[in-house]
């Protein structure tokens, strides 16, 4: 609000006079709000685009969804029983339900829930997986399919509450157990929805293994339609798909609860382009409502971290809608609508109806404990992923190591490329946008003017800072200049001289995380520019929209860098060769993500965020860690088998790079730092360039210190 009000105020006192070869910027009102709306928009209108050009495949699928690991076969399923509570739950004349645990992947992850055994001929085999906040012991489908002749094994999901989210250590948080998990998985190329995928194909391999090779069904409701519906795309010895309570356009996915959110989904699959994947077996759709939900929980106040979303009840109009494209993708698509498509179900793997049935009520004995455990092993199981995310590192930088200059440039320009298509998602190129750059004079300086200036990006999306001119500049110089980034909540104003003012309370400030970079540099002689960028405000929707389509934050923010750096270099008194980089905090991220990618930077200068980054957003046993915090737009899909900061520093070579640090830095400890840009160092060192490459601590807290990077500055940029 502070900065706010600030820039309202400079706003109003701004000069009618803008920098030659550009048009006057007339925009009133908050331009950095307008930015990021600009970029919501601009991601809408291509989630409904991106609708005709989706073009799905399984490879891929598995890819989003992290089914990517190795299942474990098994003979059978294992009774699970203790003095107090047998095996076995419930027996009729019907069928017998047993408690039972199956193993999924090698390191540790089961499922467990029930099996239900017809006392007749067995006739097929299904997999029933009910929603999230429903325990299998409710599932009033399991019991007709089991009187219908059918072996069901039914898996425990993830619920929705958040009783063993966080760390009692350091924080709890009202993440849901679903989003708690989600979050630690996706920079590890996991995901929740993938954990339950393998969960019910492990039971569809047991199933597969049997003898008599009898038909293989999967049903499920809510969360477990979505597993149910992933999982029949994935595995075609899936005869029949029952989906209930979740089929419907999925363009709605950025409202939706955070574990929901799949890196990439929308650019080539929606529900129907799933159902098209499963043609032409048999696919149920059960008009039924779906669960609704409404989050995150509020019902404790010392529980904080959670992201926004809601589910609505699926309308069977909606479901109806997105089975007519289905079937408009795929003509020969066995697709049914039913109001009980349970019954629908036993006649597609049976051949016959079913009898209506009396379903019974089953106790669940144990269901907290069963649920306590199932969350701890994948929590496990993720963090084991983490620990071995370097290993998967080194494999693929592996040909960089002791690489000459010369092998390293011919190394780099794939591995940028892949961070940079795969982790941040590229744009379309942007320069068939005009950049129409606009500007204005709206600050002074005793040794510089300055002006805020507004470009174009691409539809609907704009570039916005102040740039800085030294007064003092002669006629046909060139002189180098920086582009000095604020971080998380900040302003371009935020980093150069303004007088100091009063807050609420009568405190005055002066903005001391930047120390006034901006016009210190502008002072010292080099042309300073201040971009916006949109980590402001209500800005955290931009990855929900963006990550379904494969992109990010960041991939506006690299396009926006692509064309300041445009602009900026056909200023006459720019030296372009000699443009450097320099930010602190969520400016930090920036200068690991950016400069390395857009080659017009010659240096850059990471202060108060370099870090061992996969750590610090998916541990659990650190208090600094992202896990237990409200920004919950940082995770980067798979970001930890391609570049953790070291790699990302790397990328930069053979440019300059640097880093800043404070002792009393909270973001993270020394060691993590020190660790982390050891590697930066050897590398640089064996390439014969240890000179373009530096660290600095200083006994401060998450400031700039502008010292050592000062000289820094003028070691590779002059001045």
């Amino acid at each position: 609000m502070r900065a706010l009000l600030l820039l309202v105020t400079i706003s109003l006192a701004a000069l009618a006079e803008s920098l030659p070869n550009t048009k006057p910027l007339e925009m009133p009102g908050d331009i950095a709000a307008q930015m990021v709306n600009g970029i919501i928009s601009h991601l809408s209108k291509a989630t409904r685009g991106s609708v005709p050009h989706r073009r799905p495949g399984a490879a891929r699928l598995r890819k989003i969804l992290g089914v990517v690991d190795e299942r474990v076969a098994f003979q059978s399923p294992r009774l699970l029983a203790t003095v107090d509570s047998p095996a076995v739950v419930l027996e009729n004349a019907a069928f017998r339900v047993s408690r039972v645990s199956w193993p999924v992947l090698q390191d540790g992850i089961t499922a467990e829930g029930l099996l239900f055994e017809p006392r007749g001929k067995v006739s097929a085999r299904v997999v029933a997986l009910p929603d999230a906040d429903q325990l299998p012991e409710q599932m009033q489908a399991a019991q007709s399919l089991a009187a219908a002749g059918c072996v069901v094994l039914a898996p425990v999901l993830i619920n929705r509450s958040d009783t063993y989210s966080g760390n009692p250590r350091f924080r709890m948080t009202n993440q849901p157990h679903r989003e708690y998990i989600y979050r630690m998985a996706f920079p590890v190329g996991r995901h929740i929805i993938g954990y339950e995928i393998q969960k019910a194909l492990a039971a569809v391999d047991w199933f597969a293994a049997q003898r008599d090779k009898l038909p293989i069904g999967i049903a499920g409701y809510g969360e477990g339609g979505a597993v149910a519906l992933f999982a029949a795309a994935l595995d075609d010895r899936i005869t029949a798909t029952l989906v209930s309570g979740y089929f419907e356009p999925r363009e709605g996915l950025p409202t939706q609860p955070l574990y929901r959110n799949v890196f990439g989904l929308l650019k080539d699959f929606g529900d129907a382009e799933l159902a098209s994947m499963i043609s032409p077996r048999t696919l149920i759709i059960e008009t039924a409502p779906g669960p609704s939900v409404v989050g995150p929980s509020t019902s404790d106040s010392s529980r904080r971290g959670a992201a926004p979303g809601m589910l609505v009840p699926v309308s069977a109009e909606r479901a109806r809608a997105e089975v007519a494209r289905a079937i408009k993708l795929s003509p020969d698509a066995r697709i049914q609508l039913a109001s009980d498509g349970t019954t629908n179900l036993i006649a597609a793997i049976n051949g016959r109806s079913s009898a209506h049935i009396q379903t019974v009520a089953i106790g669940a004995p144990g269901a907290e404990e069963r649920q306590r455990r199932q969350f701890s092993e994948m929590v496990e199981q993720t963090q084991r992923f983490v620990d071995k995310s370097e290993r998967v590192r080194n494999q693929l930088w592996a040909k960089t190591d002791r690489a000459s200059l010369k092998q390293w440039n011919e190394s780099a320009p794939a591995l940028r490329e892949r961070f940079w298509e795969d982790v941040i998602g590229k744009l379309p190129d942007s320069a068939a946008t005009p950049l129409n750059p606009r500007t204005r004079r709206s600050y002074s300086g005793a040794a510089w003017d300055g002006y805020e200036v507004v470009y174009d990006v691409v539809p609907d999306v704009i570039g916005y800072g102040v740039l800085l001119v030294p007064k003092n500049i002669a006629a046909g110089e060139r002189r180098p200049a920086v582009v000095a980034q604020h971080g998380l909540e900040g302003r371009p104003q935020d980093l150069f001289a303004l007088p100091e003012i009063e807050d609420k309370d009568g405190k005055k400030t002066n903005f001391h995380y930047y120390q006034n970079i901006g016009s210190k540099l502008a002072e010292l002689g080099y042309v300073v520019y201040l971009p916006q960028n949109p980590y402001i405000g209500d800005f955290r929707p931009i990855n929900r929209f963006a990550n379904p389509l494969g992109l990010s934050l960041f991939s506006f923010i690299v396009a926006q860098h692509q064309r300041l750096l445009a602009w900026m270099s056909s200023l006459p008194y720019v030296d372009a060769k000699r443009i450097g980089f320099y930010g602190l905090s969520y400016g930090g991220k920036t200068a690991v993500r950016v400069p390395p990618l857009v080659e017009g930077y010659a240096l850059s200068i990471c202060s108060g965020d370099f870090n061992e980054w996969v750590r610090k957003v998916t541990t659990v046993d650190a208090p600094y860690s992202y896990m237990f915090t409200q920004e919950w737009e940082i995770p980067e899909f798979d970001l930890a088998s391609v570049a953790n900061y070291a790699e990302l520093a790397k990328t930069m070579a053979p440019r300059p790079f640097m880093v800043e640090r404070g002792h009393r830095d909270g973001v993270a400890v020394d060691e993590w730092v020190a660790y982390e840009y050891a590697k930066v160092k050897r590398f640089y060192d064996e390439m014969g360039i240890g000179d373009r490459t530096d660290f600095e601590y200083f006994n401060g807290p998450h400031q700039i210190h502008g010292k050592g990077t000062i000289d820094f500055l003028r070691k590779h940029l002059g001045r």
